[in-house]
């Protein structure tokens, strides 16, 4: 996270892109939820998206992995990072704003950091992750309110899907460094796309009934921007970035996406969001600078340098 790889304008554009996308998908999401419920919103999601990377995939030429330990890395990963994080945080839209989703969704590094640290050697807690973390924590806190753990309802609920969604985000980067190293990305992101596909279309169709696209047009488009554009896309989008700037730049986009989330959730849902949940995005943002460093090694430079 500590790369000290500048951006390029290029690299900068594509940020933006990739933060637009992941963005605009809280939009998306909560618009395909007025007319299907949230397991079908999710297998939607994944198995279109699993097809257009299996088609880049095939199309590129790249080789498919048939070691059994690679595609027990795929179901690891399908079961981490998509089919629970995507089912607990789908479900929180259907009782809190998009932007406080979004908002919370930002906590994705801070509990990274966190669960790296606990179960990877050679990740160890410096001091000042540990109070960037702690920083972060102070503005979940503030984000939520203890107002409103203390009432527990359907709103204090979906807040803590959210949560456990990014802490299952952060167990997949733990998954992902021991069991899918080596992999291009193209080929892990379809691998892990078609494990959740099988996990959550089956279980989709039990709990909600049959999938079907006699569906609004609205709905449609919805399910084909958050599927193809903000997953599909999104992911080679990602990888790009990260060849391009490094891990510690591309953790800039954990800081772009709310606002873009937000920002279209007051213009086409009309939402607006408590002041504490403003508060605890900044804490949660000053919680991620500290944990990169790079700002702080920039203020003590200029400071010897006077």
């Amino acid at each position: 996270m500590s790369s000290e790889r500048t951006i390029s304008a290029k690299a900068w554009l594509l940020l933006l892109s990739l933060a637009t996308l992941w963005g605009a998908s809280f939009l998306s999401i909560r618009v395909a939820l007025d007319e299907i419920p949230p397991l079908t919103v999710v297998a939607h999601r994944v198995g279109w998206a699993a097809v257009v990377l299996w088609i880049v995939v095939l199309g590129s030429g790249l080789p498919i992995p048939r070691a059994r330990r690679v595609w027990i890395g795929f179901l690891g990963m399908g079961l981490l990072n998509n089919a629970i994080p995507f089912s607990l945080m789908t479900w929180g839209q259907l009782y809190i704003p998009t932007g406080l989703t979004s908002i919370l969704n930002a906590s994705t590094a801070i509990f990274g950091v966190l669960i790296a640290a606990l179960l990877l050697s050679d990740e160890r807690l410096s001091l000042r992750k540990a109070v960037g973390v702690l920083i972060g924590f102070a503005g979940v806190a503030t984000a939520i309110g203890v107002e409103n753990l203390r009432t527990f309802d359907l709103g204090a609920l979906a807040q803590l899907a959210v949560l456990g969604a990014t802490v299952s985000y952060g167990l997949a980067g733990v998954w992902a460094r021991k069991m899918l190293g080596g992999l291009s990305p193209q080929v892990a992101a379809a691998g892990m796309l078609s494990a959740s596909s099988l996990i959550m279309i089956p279980l989709a169709w039990a709990v909600d009934g049959p999938i079907t696209l006699n569906l609004a047009p609205r709905t449609i488009g919805a399910i084909a921007y958050y599927a193809l554009a903000s997953t599909a896309l999104a992911y080679l989008l990602y990888y790009r970035v990260l060849a391009l700037a490094g891990s510690g730049n591309l953790m800039l986009v954990t800081l772009l996406v709310a606002p873009v989330a937000i920002l279209l959730g007051a213009l086409v849902l009309g939402e607006t969001l408590r002041p504490a949940a403003y508060a605890g995005f900044g804490l949660l943002a000053l919680g991620l600078v500290v944990i990169d460093g790079r700002a702080l090694v920039l203020i003590d430079r200029r400071r010897r340098a006077r």
